[in-house]
């Protein structure tokens, strides 16, 4: 295998993408990057996921560098256990934000992430959980939900479908807030202008990276955004079709290797 790698900077989402379903990472994977990181290249993980439910993914990697979380708002440093940065989300727009889109398409099932590294993650009555060992705290009191500074906050409809959701809230706050859909049933509420991209770019510029020096891996819309500021964007085959709409390559799905497929071609060239 070559030495030569075309890129300084491997940029990678976690759900979907680096983790497979049972969320591990495959042996492959971990070997790929490793080539990779050994032929000069940096490995970065942007996710949307808070820090708290994202360390002890990067504790099993043995990873030790800077990680984008929270949707773009935490830039973290794995190896000093440390935010760089945290941008919160404004709780008065939120609240305004949040009673625009139910006059428009009724009530919804609430969430919220918490700021900082040991931020909770909030569930209100209704919110469908996807089950797993990430912890969550219940909520009953509307209160709760704004009473400590925000990441983010999430949104579920009885009837309406992820798409669909993100769609009509989009076009109702998109002067506000942002909105994104990162998963199956998780629709977010974000700081307005807040992306993966800012994220990526706040850690790349610490690492002394451009983005022409950059590819990325993802597999969902709110994956978009750092497509399009990286130099070139791979979807996974799972990945939703916004996000291969746009992609400049298709790999195979994260229970494929697809990342390990893409970067072993690479150093082999």
């Amino acid at each position: 295998m070559s030495t030569a790698f075309p890129y300084r900077l491997v940029a990678t989402d976690l759900d979907g993408t680096l983790l497979r379903p049972d969320e591990s990472v495959s042996d492959r994977t971990r070997e790929a990057l490793a080539a990779a990181t050994a032929a000069g290249a940096a490995h970065i993980v942007v996710t949307g996921r808070a820090v708290p439910w994202t360390r002890h993914i990067l504790d099993d990697l043995g990873y030790e560098g800077i990680a984008v979380c929270g949707q773009g708002a935490q830039v973290y440093h794995a190896g000093e256990r440390r935010l760089l940065t945290s941008l919160t989300l404004d709780r008065q727009l939120a609240g305004l934000a949040l009673s625009k889109i139910e006059a428009e398409v009724g009530p919804l099932a609430l969430a919220a992430s918490r700021d900082g590294l040991e931020g909770e993650v909030l569930i209100g009555p209704g919110y469908r959980t996807q089950g797993g060992p990430l912890p969550y705290v219940p909520y009953e009191d509307p209160a709760a939900l704004w009473a400590a500074p925000l990441t983010k906050l999430y949104i579920q409809h009885p009837v309406l479908g992820d798409d669909e959701l993100t769609r009509l809230a989009r076009e109702t706050v998109g002067g506000l807030v942002d909105v994104v859909m990162a998963g199956p049933g998780i629709v977010e509420i974000v700081p307005l202008g807040l992306s993966k991209a800012t994220g990526l770019s706040l850690a790349a510029r610490r690492l002394g990276v451009k983005a022409a020096e950059t590819i990325a891996f993802g597999d969902m819309p709110n994956d978009i955004p750092m497509f399009g500021w990286a130099a070139r964007g791979v979807a996974m085959a799972n990945a939703h079709e916004q996000l291969k709409a746009v992609a400049d390559e298709v790999t195979g799905s994260n229970e494929e290797d697809g990342i390990a497929v893409v970067l072993e071609r690479l150093l082999q060239s």
